[in-house]
C-alpha cells in the first residue's frame, strides 16, 4: 500500500499521544505517509487507506474521544485495515504478558474486523487531570510504565502488514 495512514488517539494527559507519535515515527521510517491526529479532531477517515487508533484506559474503558471516534466512523473503519492499541496498566504487567482488550475494545475489534490490538503500559504523573488520577497518584500508584521498545516493535509489525496490503 502506498496511501496515507491515520494514527489517531484519545489521550487525557498526553501519555497515549506520545505512544501514537512513536507509532507514527516508526511507520514513517518504514516509508509510509502518516498523519497523527487526536481522535476528537478527525472529521472523516475517507482520505486514509489504513488507520491505527489508540486510547488511554480509564476505569476499564477507552478514553471518551476515542470511543466516539470508533462509533462515529464505524462504517468507514470497517472498510479499511485497522489496528488498535490501548495504554493504561500502571504496573509492569503489559511488558510481562499479553493483556487482552477491555470488553468495549474487544467488541470493536470484532465489529470492525481490526487486524490487531495490543495493550501497552500507561503513564500517570504529577499534574494529571481528574480527581481519580489525583487519588491514584496520592496513593503512590502512578509512574511511567510505557515500554517504547515494545511500542516500536509492534509498530514495525503493523508497518510490515500495511506494506503488504
Amino acid at each position: 500500500m502506498t496511501g496515507t495512514v491515520l494514527v489517531t488517539y484519545g489521550s487525557t494527559n498526553g501519555s497515549t499521544a506520545r505512544i501514537a507519535e512513536t507509532v507514527a515515527d516508526v511507520l514513517r521510517k518504514d516509508g509510509l505517509t502518516v498523519e497523527v491526529r487526536p481522535a476528537e479532531d478527525v472529521t472523516s477517515v475517507a482520505p486514509y487507506d489504513a488507520v491505527v487508533a489508540g486510547a488511554g484506559l480509564y476505569g476499564g474503558r477507552w478514553q471518551k474521544d476515542a470511543r466516539r471516534f470508533l462509533r462515529r466512523h464505524r462504517r468507514a473503519l470497517a472498510e479499511r485495515p485497522l489496528w488498535l492499541f490501548s495504554s493504561g496498566p500502571l504496573d509492569a504487567s503489559a511488558s510481562e504478558r499479553d493483556i487482552p482488550p477491555v470488553p468495549g475494545v474487544r467488541k470493536a475489534v470484532t465489529a470492525l474486523d481490526a487486524r490487531g490490538h495490543v495493550t501497552f503500559g500507561g503513564c500517570l504523573q504529577e499534574g494529571a487531570k481528574g480527581w481519580i488520577a489525583r487519588m491514584i497518584l496520592r496513593d503512590g500508584k502512578g509512574g511511567d510504565h510505557r515500554d517504547f521498545i515494545a511500542v516500536e516493535a509492534w509498530a514495525t509489525r503493523v508497518a510490515d502488514e500495511i506494506r503488504h496490503i
